[in-house]
This record gives C-alpha cells, structure tokens and sequence, in this order.
C-alpha cells in the first residue's frame, strides 16, 4: 500500500499549536485487541488518522478494516516492539506516508504470566517483560521522535499501571499489599514511570507533551481469570484519549488515572 507521501508544512515544524484531533496523524503499538484496540478506536471516532499496530499484521488490519468500515481513517502496521528492523520500518512507513506523527501512544505490553511471580521468578521471563515493557518503549520512541518533532502538537502517552506505584505498592494500607510479589510486570512499569519523567524533561524544549496513563484494570484478555473486574477496555482508553488530544498548555510528566494523578 503506497499513498504519496505527505511533506510537512510550516506549521508542522512550529510546536505549540492547538490540537485538532481530526488532522492528527496517531500510532497506538499492540493495538490489534484489549485497550489497545479501544485507544485506536478512540482516537479514529475524533478523526484522528489512527495506525493500528500489531507484531503481526493480520490482526491489525482486521481492526483497522473494522474503524474504516465505520467511517473512520485507520491503517494497520506491523510493529514488533522488540524487533529493531520492524520498528524502523514502520516509522519509515508513517513518515513517508504523512511526514509527521502527531501521537504515539507506547501501549503495547506483556505480563510474564505466572513464570513471572514470587521472588524466583523466571530471570528469562523478567527479561522478556522488560524488554516489551521498558526496552520496547525506548527503541520505538527514538524510532518516531523524527516524526513527532516535524508535528505542531507532538504527544506521547505511555501505558503504565498502579501497580508500578511504589506509593501504593509500600502501603500497608492499600489492597495492593495483598498481591504477590512479582518481580516483572510491576517493575517493569516503575520503570516506564521514571523514563515518561525524563523523556518529559528531555523533550520539553521540543513542545512534545509526555505522560503515563494508568487506565485501571479492565476486563480483556490481559485480566483474564482475575475475579471482579467491572470496567472495560473503552473505559480504560478514555484517560489515554484525554492524554493524547492535550491543549498545548496540558500536563507533561504526569501520572494520571481517569480520576486524577497516582501517587509515585
């Protein structure tokens, strides 16, 4: 699939300007199902022109045909966040395609599942989390910065989770206590908190807006098998929507929930 490739106007390259979610061009990574899809959806629904990410294709086309057949601008990308030639593929096909990017939306994460719980976790399996989870985060962000910085309103959003609080994770009080230790998936995002704060630092100069979006537990196939989980994965992409469409004067190196900032 080849369009001719769009080249940046002036005001692609001026950051600061208002955000208008029908022009802005998003990349949501592991947007094939979950929150992930959601996201997309979100974005595609306030005519934002949305790539569906995926490590396989098939599966983001699939949603990407689903948004389309809605009337949306959706396109699917294969995007293997571990992978550094697909990365750098897919940030050559959204630059040529659009020249800019306007949102990335760094959503794409895994769990370890139960090889990754109790203190003699599986160091092959906490390696595989962080290299998703953390590593992933790092390599597709260098990959699309060129991108983003060509756009009047460059934002970044990357899905953390409360569990990554070491506030809540420390306090005695908090249901958070009764859950296993598990040495992957919840320092995996402690540590996507701290680089979202120093990638906001680094990239201020730039007007490229940095948060983490903690969008709660959700019923997905992520939690499947968890007791109790009311909320879904549309509930759970509204903060991260909200994040990626700021007004130039939003919050940068925040942690934030639908209802307001979580503790660090």
């Amino acid at each position: 699939m080849t369009d001719t490739p769009t080249s940046p106007t002036p005001a692609d390259t001026a950051p600061g300007g208002r955000f208008d979610p029908t022009t802005a061009v998003a990349l949501v990574t592991g947007a094939n199902r979950g929150i992930g899809r959601e996201i997309a959806a979100g974005l595609a629904a306030l005519g934002a022109t949305v790539h569906v990410g995926s490590r396989r294709l098939e599966p983001g086309e699939d949603v990407a045909a689903t948004l389309r057949a809605d009337g949306h601008r959706a396109e699917a990308v294969a995007l293997d966040v571990t992978d550094s030639a697909s990365i750098a593929a897919a940030a050559d096909e959204i630059g040529e395609r659009h020249g800019r990017l306007d949102v990335l939306v760094n959503n794409a994460g895994i769990s370890g599942g139960p090889a990754a719980l109790g203190v003699d976790a599986d160091l092959a399996v906490i390696r595989e989390v962080f290299d998703t989870n953390v590593f992933g985060v790092i390599a597709v962000t260098a990959a699309m910065l060129p991108w983003l910085r060509r756009s009047a309103t460059p934002r970044i959003v990357n899905l953390t989770s409360s569990v990554g609080s070491l506030a809540t994770m420390s306090d005695p009080d908090h249901y958070f206590t009764a859950m296993p230790a598990a040495l992957a998936y919840p320092p995996s995002k402690t540590a996507l908190n701290a680089l979202t704060v120093q990638y906001a630092k680094g990239l201020r100069a730039d007007g490229i807006l940095v948060n983490g979006a903690d969008p709660g537990a959700c019923a997905t196939d992520f939690t499947a098998g968890l007791p109790g989980i009311e909320r879904t994965g549309t509930d759970g992409a509204r903060i991260v929507v909200r994040l990626a469409t700021l007004p130039p004067d939003g919050p940068t190196g925040a942690y934030l929930a639908e209802d307001g900032p979580v503790p660090w």
